[in-house]
């Protein structure tokens, strides 16, 4: 999947590239790399405002080349999965300052939809659920209802390309508004950290 680099430089940069704070509404991404209609891509926004680099889906919508004469940048309108309002929203408020004190991850999240399956520790059964994002030290699993903050689960998921699932081990240490469960990873040995990698690797190659 192609990965679009977005620095913004300013809140009133941001605001110009995506006016809108609707999921619904595309934004404007600055880019010299001709891309179809209907072409899957990642938008990584990054910022000396931001605590972390955001990524974001979407699809490509239009791509227009430059005009220099009429002072027209090269770029792409590119709307975002629908499921990804909380990044954009996330996005909007610490561009215009409501939000300051969000605290900065060690990994970056890859923004993906993948169907998984998941039992917590007091449970044989298994949950057909789906994860949105996920990187090296955790993911965002969709739930119905948030589940408890330190519940433990095992995630199972198949990676691209693979037959068999591989299962990762977790703790909930967070919700979002949105109906999600944050996950943080948990008792990764040397081979399970391998294969982590590995998944996280496929999955942006697909």
């Amino acid at each position: 999947m192609v990965i679009l680099k977005l620095r913004i430089r300013s809140a009133d940069e941001w605001r110009e590239l995506a006016p809108s704070e609707r999921v619904t509404d595309p934004i404007f991404v600055p880019t010299t790399d001709e891309l179809e209609a209907g072409q899957q891509v990642i938008l990584e926004v990054s910022s000396n405002l931001l605590p972390n680099k955001v990524l974001i889906r979407g699809s490509v919508q239009a791509w227009r080349p430059a005009l220099p004469r009429m002072r027209v940048r090269a770029g792409a309108t590119v709307e975002l999965a629908a499921d990804e309002q909380t990044k954009l929203t996330f996005l909007h408020e610490v561009f215009s300052g409501k939000r300051t004190d969000v605290p900065r991850r060690r990994h970056h999240r890859l923004p993906v939809s993948v169907a998984v399956r998941y039992r917590t520790s007091n449970s044989a059964s298994f949950v057909d659920s789906a994860i949105s994002e996920i990187g090296v030290g955790g993911a965002l699993l969709t739930t119905a209802e948030p589940l408890p903050i330190e519940t433990e689960l095992t995630l199972e998921v198949v990676p691209p390309g693979a037959a068999a699932p591989i299962e990762i081990a977790g703790r909930v240490s967070y919700h979002v508004p949105a109906g999600g469960s944050g996950l943080r990873f948990v008792s990764r040995d040397g081979d399970g950290d391998r294969r982590l990698r590995e998944l996280i690797r496929r999955l942006r190659a697909s």
